[in-house]
């Protein structure tokens, strides 16, 4: 088993240093449906398939009303998951309102199992050159390190909160100075961005030049568009796919996705 990733030649236009560069995402994974987890593991188990959902379905009614409790959850065989929020710091007790959470978040830590499985999971790198065609396969040989989202967050919290007024509460851990990226999706298709594999929300501040990844599933027979500040984002189609990337801008930046409408409307939505 290996995890597959694209690395494709195109121009970037936004950065410190714009040009041709070979810019990496991952490649597109086909979704598992329910059902068929569902079916592999009553083959693992001997159990039925609907009793393994019914449990499954029980134990996230579970998972969901604890957690809104405040709880940190195991997630067997995986890790823990709880929830929290990512909000502005001030000093002045007056200041304090519910107006500076930013955004909420559902944080999720490995075991060590699983970081382990992740750590010994080869990575296989796709070269493509501007017009997708492969110029060569490589097996990554890096040292296979795995980013401890809430321990990287932590070490960074005495430097960064005097700087850019940001934390990051439902731990003790706190966002790394950087610009806010405020997203606005429209149309009826669906798309996700994400930073370094983890999702990136409307309001999150990102460091100078990281590199941000937009997925769009566009409405059928649309073709959807991106742009941030004003520039448009090149984007790939792979199995009716669209997928693009750019260098986060040293200022505070809009990035605009429009997945294709149905209707005509603009279907204008924060997320």
């Amino acid at each position: 088993m290996a995890i597959k990733v694209i690395a494709q030649r195109r121009e970037v236009k936004l950065g410190k240093n714009p040009g041709m560069k070979f810019v990496m995402r991952p490649d597109l994974y086909i979704p598992i449906q329910e059902k068929k987890v569902f079916a592999e593991a009553s083959t693992h188990s001997g159990i039925s398939a609907g009793v393994i959902k019914a449990a499954w379905d029980a134990a996230g009614e579970v998972l969901r009303t604890w957690a809104t409790e405040g709880h940190s959850i195991p997630l067997p065989g995986l890790g823990t998951m709880r929830f929290g929020v990512r909000s502005k710091a001030v000093e002045k007790l007056e200041d304090v309102k519910t107006n500076l959470i930013t955004v909420r978040r559902i944080i999720f830590t490995p075991n060590v199992d699983l970081k382990d499985e992740l750590k010994n999971t080869s990575i296989q790198i796709t070269c493509l050159d501007e017009e997708g065609n492969v110029l060569k396969r490589v097996t990554s040989g890096d040292s296979g390190e795995v980013e401890d989202n809430e321990g990287s967050e932590n070490g960074q919290n005495g430097q960064n909160q005097g700087e850019n007024g940001q934390s990051s509460q439902g731990g003790q851990s706190q966002q790394a100075t950087g610009y806010a990226l405020t997203i606005n999706k429209s149309g009826t298709g669906s798309a996700s961005v994400t930073h370094n594999g983890n999702a990136v929300a409307s309001g999150s501040s990102l460091s100078e030049d990281a590199e941000v990844e937009i997925s769009i599933t566009p409405a059928e027979g649309k073709v959807p568009t991106a742009s941030v500040n004003g520039s448009s984002i090149e984007l790939t189609e792979d199995g009716g796919v669209y997928s693009g990337s750019f260098a986060m801008p040293g200022q505070a930046s809009s990035l605009v996705i429009n997945t294709g409408t149905a209707d005509g409307g603009d279907g204008l939505t924060n997320d």
